[in-house]
């Protein structure tokens, strides 16, 4: 775990992908995407199957990495609303052990906003935890310190020659102090956004300044990627 300071939190990075909330004894996971391969294959594109099993593996794993005891889902959860009745037996009782050990709450995204019955957990389509508000996607114009998914943040650098791409968390700073953060897609079969791009900046006005933090080895590193005119 990297850790990050957050709106007065002290938070950390797990997995370069998660976010655990020590207070809230919370962990944090973004655009999950279970089943997307079986969406795809039905569809006549063949994806490496099980994407199901190793997402819930990372999941489960970052629970006993940090002694999480609630989860929340930022959205995105499965793939299409139809997802949770295509988990395979094994990744379907990977899922029912995880929402029985752990209070777990699923936000839904523009992917699941039907989600229907699942195994286990609470769903809603956002939630505030005191100062706090979590959501699938980034509102414009939002005071309050927040937590979003959506956009799959992905730093892209280039360094000795080789162009690189890591999973990263994007934060927003107003200029009255207030932050919001974007987390990025913490699913197996998950893509990304340049972290830089307009869609990214635009969710996260308005704000004097806009960075990627990822972990770099044991510290986090931050990259400048927006700053507003003076």
């Amino acid at each position: 775990m990297v850790p990050l300071s957050f709106a007065g939190e002290e938070m950390a990075l797990v997995q370069g992908r998660a976010l655990y909330w020590p207070r809230e004894q919370a962990l944090l996971v973004a655009d999950l995407h279970l089943e997307k391969a079986s969406w795809f294959a039905a569809r006549g594109q063949m994806l490496p199957p099980y994407d199901s099993r190793e997402t819930l593996e990372r999941v489960a794993l970052a629970i006993r990495e940090t002694g999480a005891r609630r989860v929340y889902t930022l959205g995105d959860n499965f793939h299409d609303n139809a997802g949770a009745a295509r988990l395979e037996p094994h990744a379907a009782g990977m899922l029912a052990a995880l929402t029985r050990a752990t209070e777990w709450v699923w936000i839904t995204g523009n992917h699941d906003e039907q989600l229907g019955p699942l195994l286990g957990g609470t769903v809603v389509e956002e939630l505030a935890l005191g100062a706090m508000v979590l959501r699938h996607i980034a509102r414009p114009g939002e005071t309050r310190a927040e937590l979003s998914g959506h956009f799959h943040p992905k730093l892209r650098v280039t360094l000795r020659g080789r162009n690189l791409a890591r999973p990263c968390a994007v934060i927003g700073r107003a200029t009255s102090g207030g932050e919001r953060m974007i987390l990025p897609a913490f699913g197996a079969l998950t893509g990304g956004m340049d972290a830089d791009a307009p869609e990214i900046r635009s969710a996260l006005q308005p704000a004097r300044a806009i960075d990627a933090v990822l972990p770099a080895g044991r510290k986090l590193a931050q990259f400048p990627l927006w700053r507003a005119v003076a």
